[in-house]
């Protein structure tokens, strides 16, 4: 005959699972904020994604940039890609028609060459979307490299403040007092010869970032005596982790718009700087040096100047809405949702 009391088998296996509710417990408590702020980002992320498609200016620029870049790197192919243009723009032909160009709209027809031939027989639809798409890696890598190195800058003058602020602004303020366009000559002639395209596109990123640093110094000026930085402190976060982590993201909007702005500064100082001479050296063309090579066409042969013209006023104006869809679009002010 057992003569153990039940109850004390029972005390160890109900401790037991009061343990096991309250480390659940804890393990949800710990989660519902990290699960609040995921809802939160969610639902911000949505509210900016619906201003920007609600943006009627923004979302045409979208359609119109996406349509010059599928046209640019299709036609022709880029790299080991061919594509679907059987012309090569490099290879010149007997001139049909002055070189005029055989595009029609009504009835519509291509022709052989829809944008005609430049002086010596080359195919210039297939010239004009060989500069589009040396003209769109150079803004785009203007826009990269300009992006990173004036956030970064940025950043670490508006965060650390002190010695590391002022050696930073002082910095900034004398690359602003020199001219942009005198720079970017210079840089352009010293990297034309390094990296082609690619090398023009870093060098010139590396000395449009100014006005990006004024504005991401800023606004890590603001943030950074928030209380949700000082509650990161509190807790021994380092300063890297609470300049990615949390300030950072809270800029993210203000460095989307400041890209894409300079992006369309690019495709203009490119045009500028290549209609100077000083920009993309032959073998290799760019929109801009296509306007610099034929400008004495303009009365004889006009449409060797406005088919790059046109492409370029298309892709800067196209960035500019973009732009501004995303400036609404991070705005909290802005109320498109309800547009």
């Amino acid at each position: 005959m057992n003569d153990r009391d039940p109850r004390s088998t029972e005390a160890p296996r109900i401790e037991s699972d009061m343990a096991g509710l309250v480390a659940a417990d804890t393990d949800v408590l710990e989660a519902a904020p990290t699960a609040q702020r995921s809802v939160a980002a969610r639902s911000s992320a949505q509210t900016i994604l619906l201003r920007f498609l609600r943006h009627r200016a923004a979302m045409s620029g979208l359609v119109v940039l996406s349509l010059i870049v599928l046209l640019a790197f299709s036609s022709i192919g880029f790299g080991p890609v061919p594509g679907w243009w059987g012309l090569d723009f490099r290879v010149p032909m007997p001139l049909e028609d002055g070189g005029r160009p055989t595009l029609q709209l009504w009835p519509f027809s291509l022709g052989a060459h829809p944008f005609g031939q430049d002086n010596i027989g080359r195919d210039y639809f297939a010239l004009a979307m060989k500069g589009t798409q040396q003209s769109l890696i150079i803004a785009f890598l203007v826009g990269l490299v300009g992006t990173a190195v004036g956030t970064v800058i940025g950043a670490c003058a508006g965060y650390f403040r002190g010695t590391t602020e002022s050696v930073l602004m002082r910095m900034t303020d004398v690359i602003i007092t020199i001219p942009l366009l005198a720079v970017a000559a210079v840089i352009a002639q010293i990297s034309g010869g390094v990296g082609g395209v690619w090398g023009l596109g870093i060098f010139l990123g590396l000395v449009t970032w100014t006005g990006l640093a004024r504005i991401v110094r800023g606004e890590f000026l603001s943030l950074r005596e928030k209380e949700f930085v000082d509650a990161a402190r509190s807790v021994g976060a380092s300063s890297g982790r609470i300049i990615f982590r949390h300030i950072l993201p809270n800029t993210i909007g203000v460095i989307i718009v400041a890209a894409t702005l300079a992006m369309s500064s690019a495709i203009l100082l490119e045009s500028a700087l290549s209609f100077l001479g000083f920009g993309v050296r032959p073998p290799a063309t760019s929109l801009g040096q296509l306007i610099n090579n034929y400008r004495s066409a303009m009365g004889p042969r006009p449409w060797l100047f406005w088919w790059p013209g046109l492409f370029i006023i298309a892709i800067a104006l196209a960035v500019n809405f973009i732009g501004d869809g995303l400036r609404d679009a991070f705005d909290p002010r802005q109320d498109r949702a309800k547009a």
